[in-house]
């Protein structure tokens, strides 16, 4: 009997236990890979668009005005947490435990999900408060270009979660849904290279040189 690679795309692989699976995801997988790719330069853009405008802040305010650092850190734990909570998920898929376990962690991802979204708007809506609206300054503009970007992505990631637990739980471990929850893997992990980009360049980078 032919063995199905183990390792034939980046990332989590499904291996022997998902055989049928595996090769299925394969094609699509990295049909996924060339769509997150063209996001990244998308994002590309948008990062080197801000880098361009930290300056351009037409007087104030700022990122030294307008940046809470304890809620971006706040942000960033909750994020990363919810990538090791997407890859426990995959674990349990790639090791064939209870369906009941990649629901579980795909909930507490969910949560977490919300959790960063509640706080990043709140984030928004007290820089409002302060004047840093998107018109303001050629800084805030390229700011709100790109930021609430990634949380866009983030809630799309929310929902996507959220159907896919419906499909988990009325359709089974079909080989689509596995599929369906590998590229959702990839996804989220993908969210959180992009912030770390963010805190990175956006945040560390505006109250350096801004």
């Amino acid at each position: 009997m032919k063995r199905a690679p183990t390792h034939s795309y980046p990332g989590i692989n499904l291996g022997e236990r998902h055989a049928s699976a595996h090769k299925a995801t394969e094609v699509v997988t990295f049909g996924f890979w060339v769509f997150l790719m063209s996001d990244l330069v998308y994002f590309g853009l948008m990062f080197a668009t801000y880098i361009t405008m930290i300056d351009a802040q037409a007087g104030g305010p700022g990122p030294h005005e307008l940046f809470d650092l304890k809620s971006v850190f706040a942000q960033t734990l909750i994020l990363l947490t919810s990538s090791l909570t997407v890859g426990l998920a995959m674990l349990a898929l790639k090791y064939n435990l209870p369906r009941g376990r990649i629901v579980l962690w795909f909930g507490v991802t969910l949560l977490l999900g919300i959790s960063f979204l509640v706080l990043e708007v709140r984030d928004f809506m007290a820089m409002a408060e302060k004047g840093g609206i998107p018109q303001r300054s050629g800084f805030l503009s390229a700011f709100f270009g790109l930021v609430p970007l990634h949380g866009v992505h983030v809630a799309a990631g929310c929902l996507w979660l959220i159907v896919l637990g419906i499909q988990l739980h009325v359709k089974g471990m079909t080989d689509v849904v596995i599929s369906r929850v590998v590229r959702l893997a990839l996804f989220w992990h993908f969210l959180d290279l992009i912030w770390i980009g963010i805190i990175t360049i956006v945040y560390f980078g505006g109250l350096t040189y801004g």
